[in-house]
């Protein structure tokens, strides 16, 4: 449930700001004077209540300084205004909870969406600025270049959101979804207003009779969704983080542990519920032409509601881990080691995984970043020693092995829901993603050294950064043709991207890290011997351009274009990495 708005705030470009909190009743016609002392509605920003009941009226909280103060004359020239404003002002009671509660009138956009609320479900809840749960459902993992929506519209049903789509495109409003908030691409940063549709509640999880397939609602957290199958017996592809949503990062291609075996998240899909730029609630398969651009650019043609995927037989419970750290001056062997044991010229194992952490750890190197190795392997209960023993010969500062089951893996990692990473600190947290193909030592050499020269330190603004590298296994992304779907570069077997944390004080700093963080990317993009940029979408900065983020052939970027055109030739969903 929503709750009554608290107060109407006033301003107009000349005067302060005046709130007032005794509640008034407040007619159509008192509304349009109002309406028409702010003709610009970015200077007005309130809240309204509206009653299900034979004639609208809206409860109105404004300021008493505004009424009594020395602006009141000019808005109370003749007595006849005198006289019409106060026979349209009667005192009432305060209101109380309603699933109706609207912004009618928003800060940004003058949005009035008193029109759509009696059409959403029970469940559905509608939230506007200065509340506390609007607050915390525009939250954003990032703060840099992140939306601003005007409205939170919380999505009870599918149907919800087909309404409320169809509604923001008739009164040509930008709609943006929310689901785990943790997109941080500034393309976001576009929206300077709209409405936010919350998905989370759309969390259901329906495993089929047949237990080979899996429904999901299009707001489902990836954790849940693994906790769910585990105790069914069965497991899929999800994303790595246990914070973020499924389908988020499933739009823009999806890796995950277990792709080795079955590829991308999206390559899991069968069907899926998805609410197009008209509002339109279509169920789409493989005979639409929409669903090869949805496996891997799908932001940009519609919000999905619900997806049915497959699943399969939990092989192996057991998983094992080392974790074996270094200091950074053996970067070039460390690398050169990781390209015989795990990526063998694109042959590595279904069951090994290698990731790394660049990261600051002043009780094992006060002056540099430390190199964390993680090997993780799938059936064992300890890492088989062909693949750590080429790294203990290295002389790391420590090795520590752990047993435990998938579940395990996002601690042991450092992304569980309760690690700093799944937190909202309130910090910029860009992304500079690259993927490669192997590792060239003399690249990483030289990135280390740019890195620790920006983050070395406690007093670093930058210290908590992390520069990672992630080889998931990859053979089941290759088991699937190149031009199976939108995500472009099943050929890569890295991903690398520097994450610069850090606390913005100015947009100087900003346009720092920016280059820093280009300048790290552009160092591994030459070592790799290509001009082309290949990049994850789902950790991209946002400059990118579309040839990095979908691909460089011509063939795929006519084709995505002529769907977009298609399916929305208005650009509605363009806020994330968009084609138009």
């Amino acid at each position: 449930m929503g709750y009554c708005p608290r107060r109407l705030v006033f301003r107009a470009p000349e005067a302060d700001q005046f709130t007032y909190h005794t509640p008034i009743q407040c007619g159509p016609r008192l509304w349009a004077w109002i309406q028409a002392f702010t003709p610009s509605q970015r200077h007005l920003s309130g809240t309204l209540c509206l009653f299900e009941a034979d004639a609208f009226e809206f409860v109105l909280h404004f300021c008493i300084d505004f009424l009594i103060g020395n602006m009141f004359p000019r808005f109370l020239e003749s007595s006849a205004i005198a006289a019409w404003t106060i026979a349209t002002i009667l005192p009432i009671g305060s209101c109380g909870p309603t699933a109706r509660d609207v912004l009618a009138r928003t800060p940004a956009a003058g949005i009035n969406v008193k029109s759509l609320a009696p059409y959403l479900s029970p469940t559905a809840k509608i939230y506007y600025p200065g509340s506390t749960a609007f607050t915390n459902y525009t939250v954003r993992w990032s703060n840099l270049e992140k939306p601003t929506p005007s409205v939170v519209i919380v999505a009870g049903t599918e149907k919800d959101v087909s309404r409320i789509v169809k509604f923001a495109s008739e009164q040509d409003i930008p709609v943006l979804a929310y689901n785990g908030h943790h997109g941080a691409l500034s393309t976001l940063g576009r929206m300077d207003y709209g409405i936010e549709i919350y998905l989370p509640q759309l969390n259901t999880i329906s495993i089929a009779k047949n237990k080979n397939l899996v429904t999901i609602g299009g707001g489902t957290n990836s954790k849940k969704l693994t906790d769910a199958l585990w105790a069914a017996g069965k497991q899929t592809v999800t994303g790595t983080c246990e914070c973020v949503s499924y389908l988020g990062p499933a739009l823009g291609g999806g890796h995950g542990w277990l792709q080795g075996h079955h590829g991308l998240i999206a390559d899991q899909f069968t069907s899926m519920n998805v609410v197009l730029a008209n509002g339109d609630l279509k169920t789409i398969d493989a005979t639409s032409d929409l669903w090869w651009a949805m496996q891997g650019a799908g932001h940009n043609f519609g919000i999905v509601t619900s997806v049915t995927s497959k699943i399969y037989d939990i092989v192996d419970t057991n998983w094992a881990i080392e974790t074996i750290i270094f200091s950074g001056e053996k970067v070039e062997a460390i690398y050169e080691a990781a390209n015989s044991v795990f990526i063998q010229n694109g042959t590595q194992s279904a069951k090994i995984h290698n990731w790394s952490y660049w990261q600051n750890d002043a009780s094992l190197d006060a002056d540099k970043p430390v190199i964390i190795m993680y090997i993780i392997q799938e059936g064992v209960t300890a890492v088989e020693s062909r693949y750590t023993k080429p790294f203990h010969d290295l002389g790391p500062l420590k090795a520590t092995p752990q047993a435990g089951t998938y579940h395990d893996l996002g601690a042991w990692t450092g992304i569980a829901l309760d690690s700093p990473p799944c937190q909202d600190f309130g910090f910029n947290n860009p992304r500079f993603p690259i993927y490669t193909k192997s590792y060239n030592t003399t690249a990483q050499k030289k990135a280390y050294e740019l890195y620790a020269s920006a983050i070395s330190g406690a007093d670093s603004p930058y210290t908590n950064s992390i520069f990672m590298f992630e080889d998931y296994a990859t053979a089941g992304i290759r088991n699937r043709p190149d031009g199976a779907s939108a995500f472009a570069f099943r050929d890569a077997h890295i991903l690398a991207a520097p994450l610069i944390i850090y606390a913005s004080a100015n947009k100087t700093q900003d346009d720092a890290v920016k280059q820093l963080g280009s300048q790290l990317r552009e160092i591994i993009r030459e070592g790799t011997g290509s001009s082309e940029l290949h990049t994850y979408v789902n950790y991209a900065y946002g400059d990118e351009g579309t040839k990095s983020w979908y691909g460089y052939e011509t063939w795929r970027q006519d084709r995505l274009k002529a769907l977009k055109m298609k399916y929305d030739p208005k650009s509605k969903f363009n806020f994330y990495a968009g084609i138009a």
